[in-house]
């Protein structure tokens, strides 16, 4: 090996490139070294000078520091609605952000207590195992625990980062990739990353209420790239999530027989569902049959089109909040000045804008604060405790609060 800076990390360097969706190639053109240079990088074969060392954290948007750092365990491969090969560097692009999610949840975890992780236990190791009936009992079982009754869920991202799950929601560019979610064994809980790109608040949180009925029926399922397999685990997630959303009885109690556009038009925005949403629920409940399901789907794309529909706008996106304030909890104790969050992660500020769900610029003129995490201070004891109604602190290192 050559000498340079020895203690860049290889899988560092390819957790960013993904995250960036640069390919070697690129990196390359962009730090001025040739190509098989960055995949010497990579390999672990050789190393970069200082000055070039520099120059590539500069590129990537990291701190020089953040590529030396030992890289965390990976969370769980995470199921994908669309498994075509040539979306393979969206794949990977989006499962770096959700390493780098994990990464900025453990280093803020030093400071502040998570909800409890809150979610129905199944032990499924086969999608065959799992019926119609074990889905509708898993979904009521979750609201169950979340306190939701069986009416509609006002706010279902603000349920699911109560029982605990990290929700990412951003911008991907990845059209066809809606949504993903993992098991963080680091921290015991799991992680969601959501599209932003369509802005349609009714289908983010049927989005939302799949993923979560991934997290439950499928986390001791393997991973398979087989077609019917896949699919079969998909529709046991879109069943999970209509049964979430759309609880039998309430839900098939106010809707009109027949069913028809008008009135689940009506009920849209009662339920906070998509209209496609309910006729395939009505169907799952035996409200329609196969042909009437046919028949008002083709009315549907014939008055509307098939993907936009009346009312979208009515509903504003439901925006992740847990992260967001746990940095505002920090910044507002006075625990750690705003701009020094981003030095510690070792990522761009508008990286941790995006994946905390920050408004623009935020590190560089912090706004009102707003309590949701719980902060944690050290105790001469090695324990910890709660803080709750206590003046601001001083200004202090985040090494001095780390365990």
């Amino acid at each position: 090996m050559t000498k340079g800076i020895n203690d860049l990390q290889p899988a560092r360097l390819e957790q960013a490139l993904a995250a960036r969706g640069l390919t070697k190639g690129q990196l390359a053109s962009l730090v001025g070294v040739a190509a098989p240079t960055v995949t010497k990088w990579c390999k672990g074969d050789q190393s970069p000078e200082a000055e070039t060392f520099d120059r590539l954290a500069s590129v990537l948007n990291v701190l020089p520091e953040w590529l030396t750092r030992a890289p965390l365990p990976a969370v769980s491969t995470p199921l994908y609605r669309s498994n075509a090969s040539a979306l393979k560097a969206a794949r990977s692009k989006l499962e770096a952000r959700t390493e780098w999610t994990q990464e900025v949840a453990y280093l803020l975890e030093d400071y502040v207590d998570y909800p409890v992780v809150n979610l129905p236990v199944r032990e499924f190791l086969d999608p065959e195992q799992i019926s119609n009936a074990d889905i509708e009992a898993a979904a009521e079982e979750c609201r169950s625990l979340w306190q939701l009754g069986r009416g509609p869920i006002q706010n279902l991202a603000l349920a699911a980062e109560s029982a605990g799950i990290l929700i990412v929601r951003e911008e991907t560019e990845i059209s066809a990739i809606e949504g993903l979610s993992s098991w963080s064994a680091l921290l015991g809980r799991p992680i969601v990353v959501l599209s932003a790109d369509k802005a349609n608040a009714f289908r983010s949180r049927f989005d939302l209420a799949h993923e979560i009925g991934h997290l439950i029926l499928h986390k001791h399922i393997p991973r398979a790239d087989e077609r019917d397999r896949y699919n079969q685990m998909e529709k046991q997630a879109h069943r999970f999530a209509a049964a979430l959303l759309l609880p039998a009885e309430t839900f098939a109690g106010e809707v009109r027989v027949p069913p028809s556009l008008d009135n689940l038009l009506i009920l849209k925005q009662r339920w906070g569902a998509s209209v496609a949403a309910m006729m395939m629920r009505c169907h799952a409940l035996g409200l329609l049959n196969d042909d009437e399901k046919l028949a008002l789907f083709k009315r549907r794309s014939a008055r509307w089109g098939s993907k936009a529909e009346p009312g979208d706008d009515k509903w504003a996106p439901e925006s992740p909040r847990l992260l967001r304030r746990t940095v505002e909890l920090l910044v507002g104790e006075g625990i750690v000045p705003a701009e020094g969050i981003p030095r510690h992660l070792g990522i761009g500020p508008r990286d941790v804008e995006k994946l905390c769900h920050l408004r623009d610029n935020y590190f560089s003129s912090p706004g009102e604060v707003v309590e949701l995490a719980t902060l944690r201070i050290a105790r001469e004891d090695g324990q910890s405790t709660r803080r709750a109604d206590s003046p601001l602190a001083s200004v202090v290192p985040f090494a001095k609060y780390r365990k």
